[in-house]
């Protein structure tokens, strides 16, 4: 292989009499012609045979509600003001006039079957009365509701059409990346059909549902897109635009579409039953940290911590509190997100095998999954354990006593209730930067149970001949329960 400073005399021999400088601007030409192909095909010279191609699938919808008209309020201006007599007289004209009023509302939705289903937001048509579907070609027909799912903001409706109807499908948002092309389409602020283009800002963003998957875009989302199609480039409906982030109410390039792969299921299940319906697993969870991997022999800080066990389909497999959701249904848990997203996406009723991690090994459990909405309709009460010895000690940073009928009364803990009360804590203590409170109940220590201060001792002394640098402690707060690990003296 000769070296790059000889390859014009290379190319000379060959019997191309180039000079060394024509040999580095051919070279150079080329690499800007391979540059400006692989843009080419990075980046689209036009959006508009994909604009022209699913544009008709596109759909505007107007809401109409009636509301109720107007009561007599405060006056309008101060009494003595010279306006006064003017302004009685026209609110006296107004007095009655409550009669009940049409509001009209309007958003973007998509067509997904040539049947007539149309996807859109919750929030788009709820209340409506009448719901009205306007196509690319000026066609109009009204829809019905078939059923809407409030957690991911999602509703299908229904029209009938004379004839089949131009629809879109759905792709795989899990493949999306950060920086691909994005086209947002539908009715911003009432204009009429448009489009809008930007790249994949962020994916897996969570704005306040247990079971948000959105994806961020800088594509211009206003109102009245809501509801509407975000595509890829193959045509793909990759989100559903719903959200914008904005201070003045208008597009700063900051908008989110609820992820396809949650809302195919959603739209699913709406389209079978008229209703969602999520698998339960029946837990109380909460992330693992990592003093808390510490505490418990973990290699790492990832799965999910049980931390209260009701009455329900992971009670009746077995499982405890203390334990570590590590895997369900044969998918690896990174986090207690993304372990509620996989039960809520099970079908109910399917049994499944979850592994935990406890007292320092891995056990599997197969649990028999049940429906989530049939278990939020019911008040799941937390489990309360049994008796105590009063005594009182001041250790890690609180002042802790055993419960006492008179501190059970006082809490509000229930009678039965046992463990160690938490009295005061210690402000510059590690527990009171880990959040734990006068008044808090800590029923574990070690995910053993615990009546009494001595008990508390021993696990502490067990943990520290063990090696760890912390201890897992069970704390509840008004019935809610959750895990603390504290650090642990060396003496």
């Amino acid at each position: 292989m000769q070296p790059i400073s000889r390859a014009p005399q290379a190319v000379a021999r060959r019997g191309l009499a180039l000079t060394p400088r024509a040999f580095w601007t051919l070279t150079l030409a080329a690499l800007l012609v391979l540059v400006q192909a692989i843009q080419a095909v990075a980046r689209p010279d036009s959006f508009a045979d994909l604009a022209e191609r699913f544009s008709p699938a596109v759909v505007n919808i107007t809401t109409s509600t009636m509301v109720a008209g107007r009561e007599q309020g405060s006056p309008i201006v101060p009494e003595g003001s010279p306006f006064e007599d003017f302004f009685k007289e026209f609110q006296d004209r107004n007095r009655d006039d409550r009669t009940p009023r049409r509001s009209s509302a309007l958003g973007s939705g998509f067509v997904i079957s040539e049947d007539g289903y149309i996807v859109t937001n919750n929030h788009v048509i709820t209340g409506a009365d009448e719901i009205s579907i306007e196509f690319f070609n000026g066609t109009t027909l009204d829809a019905e509701l078939v059923g809407t799912d409030e957690k991911t903001d999602i509703a299908l409706l229904k029209v009938t059409a004379p004839q089949p109807l131009p629809f879109v499908s759905f792709g795989d948002s899990d493949i999306a990346r950060v920086g691909d092309w994005v086209i947002a389409m539908g009715n911003p602020l009432g204009q009429g059909f448009s489009v809008s283009a930007g790249i994949v800002s962020a994916r897996n963003r969570a704005l306040s549902g247990t079971y948000d998957d959105y994806i961020q875009t800088d594509a211009a989302i206003n109102r009245g897109n809501s509801g509407g199609p975000l595509f890829n480039l193959d045509g793909e409906v990759v989100g559903v635009n719903t959200a914008i982030l904005s201070p003045n109410g208008g597009s700063i390039g900051i908008g989110f579409s609820m992820a396809s792969n949650v809302v195919s299921g959603v739209v699913d299940q709406l389209k079978e039953f008229g209703e969602t319906r999520r698998g339960w697993l029946g837990v109380r969870i909460q992330d693992v940290t990592e003093d808390m991997a510490d505490a418990m022999s973990l290699a790492e800080a990832r799965g999910a911590m049980v931390s209260d066990v009701p009455e329900g389909p992971a009670m009746d497999a077995g499982m405890k509190a203390g334990d570590v959701i590590t895997s369900f249904d044969g998918v690896d848990v990174d986090d207690t997100r993304g372990l509620v997203r996989q039960v809520g996406s099970t079908q109910v009723g399917k049994t499944v095998r979850v592994t935990v991690w406890r007292d320092g090994k891995t056990e599997t459990l197969k649990v028999t999954l049940g429906r989530r909405e049939d278990a939020e309709a019911e008040a799941v009460p937390a489990a309360q354990p049994g008796a105590e010895t009063p005594m009182e000690k001041d250790l890690m940073g609180m002042s802790l006593s055993a419960v006492t009928p008179e501190l059970a009364e006082q809490l509000d803990i229930g009678a039965d209730a046992s463990g160690l009360v938490v009295r005061d804590v210690d402000e510059a203590s590690d527990a009171y930067e880990k959040g734990l409170r006068a008044g808090d109940l800590i029923t574990e220590a070690g995910q053993q149970k615990i009546e009494t201060i001595t008990d508390l001792e021993d696990r502490v002394t067990e943990a520290r001949d063990a090696g760890r640098k912390s201890i897992l402690l069970l704390i509840r707060r008004q019935g809610e329960p959750r895990f603390v690990a504290l650090p642990i003296s060396e003496g």
